[in-house]
């Protein structure tokens, strides 16, 4: 691979001085656009303007730089092809024989929390993936470098003389990776940006999130069980390790739970995970005495949990675990004091997560991949009292905390809870009313007086009458079934108070 001319355009601008440099060394003609040429003009190096090579200048606020016939064909022209050498002769177009280019930074901008559509868009950059395919697609006698990763192992090459084939093929590879995990993100925040200013976001024609086509983000120590190999796969950094082992499959769903679960509370909120069902939760005015009251709702069970917050960890939450075996504690933040009391247990996992952004969810099934919008809980305009007995405010907001809870819990679910601490949780059985014995076997409170959820309708009154006889005052369903007035009924005869949402909440 001869070298005599390259282009050179980046928005991360590591290494790119010595990449411009080790060029020069060797007499390369170096072409740049605005922000890079200043750069390496700066640094003393010699550059010329795309604009003035290419005959083209900059338009449309630069927009439209580098996407010319020449340009193009100075990359695309095939070495070996006497027709495209006639066609670039005749022109006078003489080669482009390296392409260094990273994109415009879409990702960083849209995790800007204040970040506009208008600013979101202007980031998706058209002429640096079309320059880095067309030098992969050419990646016989062009060199694509998509990334400064890339950079010492050419210039190693590079100065040695020769550039392999493997290299060629690997940078080649890159280009393809990179142009589909930008292209990813892009199709994914426009559709979270649907979802939240249309009534839903509509399904894409090919599923997008799927496992290889996301880069992977770390191994795991191993599947659901040690025999299974596993990896994780995600746009992003969508976590920090503090500290801890390694995480396996299991450990990283049951984060995924606590995650979810503290986050759908806007006042200090603790939950405790086991098996990706909460096992104890609990909302109060301080987090730590969130995470005491949710070990304390099921300590038996918190025994080897996973512990999520939605407020900075602090010393206070350190001393309400001190005593339990935990997996892993999920936090938006830790301070310094519970940082340095953690060091204490080597083992545990700590970890910063901040509350999941993504619209749609996806799961592999049958050989496939499942793609679903993210369940979203509705507020209270909906809700109706379908009984005689009417509810307080009070009542209300008690109602609500036991629903929020039971959106997070795997169907059927049955949940008991006090006006901020769940009492028993009764998951994923196969009969409604199963899950309403096990929410009252499972008690570490007095049922009387507590609040029950159910995630679907009571198809028949036996599971209503199982709560009224544990002295529940209140449920909330969603409705819908075709014996509602017998259980709207039973109710009222056992004087209940029972609210319909008109959704549900399954979890599988």
């Amino acid at each position: 691979m001869r070298i005599e001319r390259a282009i050179l355009s980046v928005s991360d601008k590591s290494g790119i001085i010595e990449l411009a440099r080790a060029l020069r060394a060797k007499s390369v003609e170096i072409l740049s656009t605005g922000g890079t040429a200043k750069h390496l003009r700066d640094a003393g190096i010699e550059v010329t303007s795309v604009a003035s090579w290419s005959g083209a200048p900059e338009i449309l606020g630069g927009r439209v730089k580098t996407l010319t016939p020449r340009v193009f064909a100075a990359i695309l022209h095939d070495r070996a092809n006497a027709d495209h050498i006639a066609d670039v002769k005749k022109l006078a177009i003489p080669p482009i024989d390296l392409v260094a280019v990273n994109l415009y930074p879409f990702a960083q901008t849209i995790a800007r929390h204040d970040v506009t559509i208008a600013e979101a868009i202007e980031q998706i950059d058209i002429g640096g993936p079309s320059m880095l395919r067309a030098a992969a697609k050419n990646h016989r006698y062009v060199l694509p470098l998509p990334d400064p990763s890339l950079y010492a192992e050419f210039i190693l090459q590079f100065e040695e003389g020769e550039i392999s084939e493997d290299f060629k093929r690997r940078c080649a590879m890159a280009v393809f990776e990179k142009t589909s995990d930008y292209d990813r993100t892009i199709a994914n925040y426009l559709r979270q940006r649907a979802s939240v200013e249309d009534s839903g976001p509509p399904l894409s024609g090919t599923a997008v999130g799927g496992c290889p086509p996301l880069p992977k983000f770390q191994d795991l120590r191993y599947g659901e069980n040690p025999q299974q190999a596993a990896a994780f796969f995600a746009d992003g950094k969508p976590f920090d390790q503090i500290q801890g082992k390694e995480l396996s499959y299991n450990n990283l769903l049951d984060l995924d739970a606590a995650i979810r679960l503290a986050n759908a509370f806007g006042e200090p909120a603790a939950a405790v995970i086991k098996h990706t069902n909460p096992c104890g939760v609990a909302r109060r005015e301080s987090i730590s005495g969130a995470v005491q009251a949710a070990i304390e709702a099921d300590p038996m069970s918190a025994f080897g949990g996973i512990v999520g917050v939605n407020r900075e960890f602090d010393d206070e939450c350190v001393r309400a675990i001190e005593s339990l075996f935990l997996e892993v504690i999920v936090a938006p933040s830790f301070n310094s004091g519970a940082l340095e009391t953690l060091k204490r247990k080597k083992n545990l996992r700590v970890i910063t997560a901040a509350p999941p952004s993504n619209a749609m969810e996806y799961r592999s099934a049958a050989g496939g991949i499942l793609e679903q919008s993210v369940d979203r809980i509705s507020g209270r305009d909906a809700w109706k009292v379908v009984t005689d007995r009417q509810l307080s405010t009070d009542e209300m907001a008690g109602l609500e905390f036991a629903w929020i809870v039971c959106a997070h819990v795997k169907s059927n679910a049955i949940v008991l809870t006090s006006a901020s601490q769940s009492i028993g949780i009764g998951a994923g059985q196969m009969s409604r009313v199963d899950a309403a014995k096990v929410a009252i076997m499972k008690a570490t409170a007095p049922t009387a007086g507590a609040f029950a959820a159910s995630d679907a309708f009571f198809p028949f009154r036996d599971g209503l009458d199982l709560l009224a006889n544990a002295g529940v005052r209140a449920v909330i369903q969603p409705g819908g079934s075709v014996r509602d007035a017998e259980v709207i009924a039973a109710a009222n005869e056992r004087r209940l108070a029972m609210v319909f949402t008109s959704e549900r909440h399954f979890r599988h």
